[in-house]
């Protein structure tokens, strides 16, 4: 299989599925992809070491939630709306790139995937799925401030994802 397709597999699966930070046997911290259960074959580059993961500060934003009357509808770059994904939608941010976002008074931290454009209501920054609001514990208050940080992968020039 090509490098290529790999780094668009695990790009595409860390939207999805997120990662952890482990630390091996010789005390190296690496990133831990969810990826062994979703791929069909066995690929050793579900690692990857943190040098390779940078964190950009975007500061904080508002968030709300939106779910299931937008639930199996498009949603801007195309792709049908799962309002239990791992995603979110912003008025400007590329498609396809991962936001780090912790609600900082919780301490719940998850990895979301830009897919959708919004929200279209004045002082709010994300739309968050039903699952990441749920995760953040977003859902009760309805909208919360949370910590962004935009997660760039070293190396992979615009790891953008799109549906046609």
């Amino acid at each position: 299989m090509k490098s290529s397709t790999i780094v668009f597999l695990t790009i595409l699966v860390v939207g999805f599925l997120g990662f952890t930070v482990v630390t091996n046997n010789d005390g190296a911290e690496e990133v831990q992809l969810g990826v062994e259960e979703f791929i069909p074959f066995s690929v050793k580059e579900n690692t990857v070491k943190t040098s390779m993961v940078e964190f950009i500060h975007r500061g904080t934003m508002k968030a709300s939630w939106y779910g299931s009357r937008f639930h199996g509808k498009k949603t801007a770059n195309g792709e049908i709306y799962d309002q239990m994904a791992y995603t979110a939608a912003h008025k400007s941010i590329r498609f396809g790139t991962l936001l780090r976002l912790t609600n900082m008074k919780t301490g719940k931290s998850l990895v979301v995937r830009i897919n959708d454009r919004g929200p279209y209501i004045p002082r709010r920054q994300l739309d968050l799925s039903k699952a990441a609001a749920i995760e953040l514990g977003v859902i009760a208050n309805g909208i919360a401030r949370l910590e962004v940080e935009e997660i760039n992968l070293s190396g992979i020039n615009n790891p953008i994802v799109t549906v046609n």
